[in-house]
C-alpha cells in the first residue's frame, strides 16, 4: 500500500495508532471510519477537511481501497463503502455476540429477565446477541432483527448523546411509525426522552415496542462501535421498583463489557 510523508495537521483528526504501526494502514482505516461516520459516501475534499490529510495522500489510499474492493467510486466521483466490507462486518458482528454472551448470561442470572445486546447500524438498531430468561413467560428477540431506534430502549440509550440535529435527521429518514399506542411519534417527544436518559443514566422502553413488555437499557461506554445492552420482560415484572436494583447491575456489566471489547485489563 502506498505511503506518504505528509503529516496530519488538523487538530480534529482522529488519533493515530500506537507507535510502531504502519502509517498508511492507520490512515486507510481512519478514512474508512470517517466514511462510515458520514453515512457511507463522501468526496475527497470532505475526507481531506475531516482528516487533515492532503488530497494526493487521500487519493492514493482510496485508489488502493477501491482496488481491494473495500471502497467504490461512484459515477459522480464520490466514494462509498464497498461490498467487500459486508463479509467482514457480518463476521465481526457474530464474534461480538459471542464475546458478549457470558456478560448477558450474568445479567439473566442476576435479574431473571432476558438480556440483549444491540448495535446502531446506519439508521437502524440490530440485535447481535441474546440470552433468554429462565421464566416460562419471557421475551424473545431474534438475533439479527432490525428495528427503528425511536421505539426501543436500546435505541434511546445509543442516541442519548448524539447531537439533536443528527437525531432529527435520522428520524426524518426513518419516520416514526407507531408500533403501539405508547410509541413516541414526534421528534420533540423523542428528544425529551433522550434528555431523560442523560439525566437518569439509563433508558426505558415502556410498552413502546410491544404492549405488555418493558425494557431497561444502557449504552456500553467507550465501545469500539456504538453498543447497548438491555434486559426485557413482562411489564408486571420489570417495574419502576425493580429498576432501582436492576439499573446498577446493567451499568456494572456494561462497564465490564467495555473493558473486554477494548482488549484492556481491568485495573
Amino acid at each position: 500500500m502506498p505511503t506518504s510523508s505528509a503529516s496530519t495537521t488538523d487538530a480534529s483528526a482522529k488519533p493515530t495508532a500506537a507507535s510502531g504501526g504502519v502509517q498508511s494502514l492507520e490512515r486507510a482505516f481512519d478514512l474508512l471510519e470517517r466514511m462510515a461516520d458520514a453515512g457511507g459516501e463522501v468526496g475527497l475534499s470532505e475526507l481531506s477537511a475531516a482528516s487533515g490529510l492532503p488530497l494526493p495522500t487521500i487519493h492514493r489510499l482510496m485508489r488502493t481501497l477501491v482496488a481491494c474492493g473495500y471502497v467504490r467510486q461512484q459515477p459522480n466521483r464520490r466514494y462509498s463503502l464497498g461490498p467487500r466490507l459486508i463479509r467482514l462486518g457480518e463476521s465481526a458482528s457474530r464474534l461480538l455476540g459471542t464475546w458478549a454472551r457470558p456478560y448477558l448470561a450474568r445479567l439473566v442470572e442476576e435479574t431473571g429477565e432476558t438480556a440483549n445486546m444491540a448495535l446502531l447500524d446506519g439508521d437502524e438498531i440490530v440485535y447481535v446477541a441474546q440470552v433468554p430468561s429462565k421464566h416460562s413467560m419471557r421475551m424473545f428477540t431474534e438475533v439479527g432483527r432490525r428495528v427503528l431506534p425511536h421505539s426501543t430502549g436500546v435505541g434511546k440509550a445509543l442516541l442519548a448523546h448524539t447531537p439533536a440535529d443528527e437525531v432529527r435527521a435520522l428520524l426524518a429518514r426513518t419516520g416514526m411509525p407507531a408500533a403501539t399506542e405508547k410509541t413516541i411519534t414526534t421528534p420533540e417527544g423523542f428528544l425529551e426522552a433522550l434528555e431523560q436518559v442523560r439525566k437518569a443514566g439509563f433508558a426505558v422502553d415502556d410498552n413502546e415496542q410491544e404492549i405488555g413488555v418493558r425494557c431497561l437499557a444502557v449504552s456500553v461506554p467507550n465501545s469500539p462501535t456504538a453498543a447497548a445492552i438491555s434486559i426485557s420482560g413482562p411489564a408486571g415484572r420489570v417495574t419502576e421498583a425493580v429498576a432501582e436494583s436492576f439499573v446498577p447491575i446493567l451499568q456494572g456489566v456494561a462497564a465490564e463489557l467495555s473493558v473486554a471489547l477494548s482488549n484492556q485489563t481491568p485495573a
